[in-house]
């Protein structure tokens, strides 16, 4: 089957190299990461999951290995493996913030959503499980905790709203939260400023979209159909659910420019040389940064293209009119 971004590709003349050489480079490391996994012991009911870059299928040479052990029920004193286990075996640590590297259990995840419980640690591990994660041990497991927050969302309980209200509402929180937490990393110092910046800008975007735009095309659906399509798309990668729309609402041309302006910027995100540029800018220096300035340029070329498909086609930019601020 041709991935929805190749048949971009095709419709709008414009080649997607780097995201293609990504999902090469993802597929390989998922394989060897699963072969040494495979050494450990893991319960029924545990899956070791890869988030971040290896979720959206664009892994750089630069990326780490942001992982959770998920638990599948309430959280429990003894689980295989453990995360000291999981980290020894994986190639590079996960970041400092907290989120990842830690065994999560899903019935947080499921039931906690809203409300003083629903911790931004609960809310993003939630959010990252659904719109970029893939299991490199435990697949069912995997699947069936995200198809539970699926479902969570769609309770039968909550009325039959198209688009589906509860999780749409909650996905614009965590782009919101995303924003704001941005805006937090700074007051706490400048370290990593640009390049947080500059996948804010792209990346943290592609993750929004490739949530939002699912969740607007479920209006389509009657109510019994909204699971499995949901859950159909949260298996393909962002690239190919934004790709998908785009080919839908003949809107290919715009979709080139979009997704070629992210190629443009993945493929710079695995040039050593860039990358540390952008990790060494801060607010300060951004404007005599060119590798700031142009991550800010690719990052304004992604944003235009996806705001001419919210807006600029009949059926979506009545949703995103409606729904997207009140």
């Amino acid at each position: 089957m041709v991935a929805a971004l190749e048949r971009l590709s095709e419709a709008s003349g414009r080649e997607f190299p780097n995201l293609l050489a990504a999902r090469e480079r993802t597929q390989l490391g998922l394989d060897r990461r699963r072969q040494s996994l495979a050494g450990l012991e893991v319960d029924a009911d545990v899956a070791i999951v890869l988030m971040g870059s290896w979720g959206r299928a664009e892994v750089t040479s630069e990326s780490d290995d942001d992982f959770m052990v998920l638990v599948r029920g309430a959280d429990r004193p003894a689980v295989r493996p453990s995360v000291e286990e999981v980290s020894k075996v994986l190639d590079k640590s996960p970041g400092t913030q907290g989120t990842f590297g830690q065994l999560v259990a899903s019935t947080p995840l499921i039931e906690r959503i809203g409300l003083e419980e629903d911790l931004n640690s609960n809310h993003t591990r939630r959010m990252l499980l659904l719109l970029e994660s893939v299991p490199a041990a435990g697949e069912a497991v995997h699947e069936a905790v995200r198809s539970a927050v699926i479902d969570r969302y769609l309770d039968a309980s909550i009325k039959d709203y198209r688009p589906p209200r509860f999780l749409l509402n909650d996905l614009i929180r965590y782009w919101r939260t995303m924003c704001v937490d941005f805006a937090g990393k700074e007051h706490e110092g400048p370290e990593k400023w640009g390049i947080r910046n500059a996948k804010l800008r792209t990346s943290r975007k592609i993750l929004f979209a490739g949530g939002l735009l699912p969740v607007f095309e479920c209006a389509k659906h009657q109510r019994e159909a909204m699971p499995e399509a949901l859950k159909a798309q949260m298996r393909l990668p962002p690239t190919d659910r934004i790709a998908q729309v785009f080919i839908d609402h003949a809107a290919a041309d715009s979709g080139g420019r979009a997704l070629g302006a992210y190629d443009d910027f993945v493929g710079l995100l695995d040039d050593s040389a860039f990358r540390m540029e952008l990790s060494e800018v801060t607010r300060a220096t951004a404007g005599i940064s060119e590798a700031f300035q142009e991550a800010a340029r690719l990052g304004k070329e992604l944003e235009r293209g996806l705001l001419a498909l919210l807006f600029e086609t009949n059926d979506l930019s009545k949703l995103a009119r409606e729904y997207v601020v009140f």
